[in-house]
């Protein structure tokens, strides 16, 4: 069955009116420099933080992508629910991707609904952290090749992989991404160039683990750390859904939306050079106005500084207000490319919250980095955004 895109029109009219609200008046993004010399090139040659994405390998984030998704079970875990309960976790993912994308994306996704079995164990396929490319490869091309009797896969841009809750050896959900120049995995005349395998953690973090995996088919990196530590969500926590997926406020960046090519040049207020420079940035959960503006501290580096409120994804924010971040576009997914400026540092997060999640500053708080010359100060702010200044010598 077709996931239904009946909400659609609903939200529409939601965030129509919301823009609507937003108070009249609000400047424009102007050029303090040429917006593209704040676009920072990304340097890893994989998921970074650089405007450059290549979409020969990764997916490209507009219009409409049509999504097979199929349902797989195992010898050793054979599916006892069915397959609208799992779907149930996932198909709302669409409505939230296209909210965070500003209308600009829409997940079309048609289930086949039926338990396909795979060839072997669950426990046969390796499936955990750090399994490589290859063994992935071969665990999609087994649901593949076992649904392919059902499903024409030449009708869709990318494949969902559900497996059954009770495969508990399916821990966690990677992303698939087809390395140019292997055989890859070919169905019904189409190569699968993009596939999310969901495993045990659907039932964690559910709908938004489809924004954050899909994220990657767009080219995003992951924010969490790696070498977890004490903490793996020390660089952003929840402001970001390529970080902690269950964070508070977990939407996208709009470093990310620029990225992306949801937020426009013209949305952009770029600083390269030093001066001053005063902006009124309406939050990221709308969609209009200007959402972010950006200091170049060198040809990998920026300063951001964007607003945020609790309203849409951000409904369930600890704090509200300007978010200052650090992008580093020479820094590799899960090592930190994306690293937020706490206002607080020393305050105790409100019960409930974690370190970060009350990282925005308020009205009267600067943030300043001597070293690199840059200053970013909040002058007042509304229910819609905040007016900040910033400043570089």
């Amino acid at each position: 069955m077709t996931w239904s895109r009946s909400l659609r029109p609903v939200q529409a009219l939601l965030l129509f009116v919301a823009l609507l609200l937003t108070p009249l008046g609000t400047p424009s993004a102007h050029a303090a420099d040429t917006v593209s010399t704040c676009a920072l090139t990304g340097t890893t040659g994989w998921t970074d933080e650089g405007h450059n994405t290549d979409y020969s390998v990764f997916k490209k984030p507009t219009g409409t992508i049509k999504v097979g998704m199929i349902f797989v079970d195992f010898p050793d875990a054979p599916a006892t629910e069915t397959p609208a309960e799992d779907a149930a976790k996932i198909t709302p993912g669409a409505d939230w991707l296209w909210n965070a994308s500003y209308g600009k994306v829409w997940l079309d996704i048609t289930q086949h609904q039926r338990w396909v079995r795979m060839p072997r164990n669950s426990a046969d396929y390796g499936y955990a952290r750090g399994i490589t490319h290859e063994s992935h490869e071969a665990y999609l091309k087994d649901a593949v090749t076992a649904a392919d009797p059902y499903v024409n896969f030449s009708a869709y841009d990318m494949v969902y992989v559900v497996a059954t809750k009770n495969a508990t050896q399916i821990t966690f959900t990677p992303t698939y991404i087809y390395a140019p120049g292997t055989a890859g995995v070919v169905a019904d005349g189409n190569r699968i160039e993009w596939a999310v395998t969901f495993g045990q953690d659907l039932w964690t973090w559910g709908t938004k683990l489809v924004a954050h995996e899909t994220g990657h088919t767009f080219g995003l990196p992951d924010l969490y750390a790696f070498d977890a530590g004490t903490d793996a969500h020390r660089y952003v926590a929840g402001w970001d859904v390529m970080g902690l997926i269950g964070g508070k406020g977990s939407q996208y960046l709009a470093w990310h939306s620029w990225k992306l090519g949801w937020t426009a040049d013209s949305q952009v207020l770029c600083r390269a050079t030093p001066g001053s420079d005063t902006v009124y940035l309406t939050a990221v959960e709308y969609g209009n106005g200007t959402k972010m503006a950006v200091v170049r501290t060198s040809s990998t580096t920026a300063y951001v500084v964007e607003s945020r409120r609790a309203v849409q994804a951000g409904t369930g924010v600890c704090a509200t207000g300007a978010l200052v971040y650090k992008i580093d576009t020479s820094v590799r997914t899960g090592y930190g490319p994306v690293r937020v400026m706490d206002a607080q540092p020393s305050v105790t997060p409100p019960s409930g919250c974690r370190q970060l999640d009350d990282a925005p500053y308020g009205v009267g708080q600067s943030f300043v980095d001597s070293a690199a010359g840059v200053r970013i100060e909040v002058l007042s702010n509304d229910a819609y955004g905040d007016t900040v200044r910033v400043t570089t010598s």
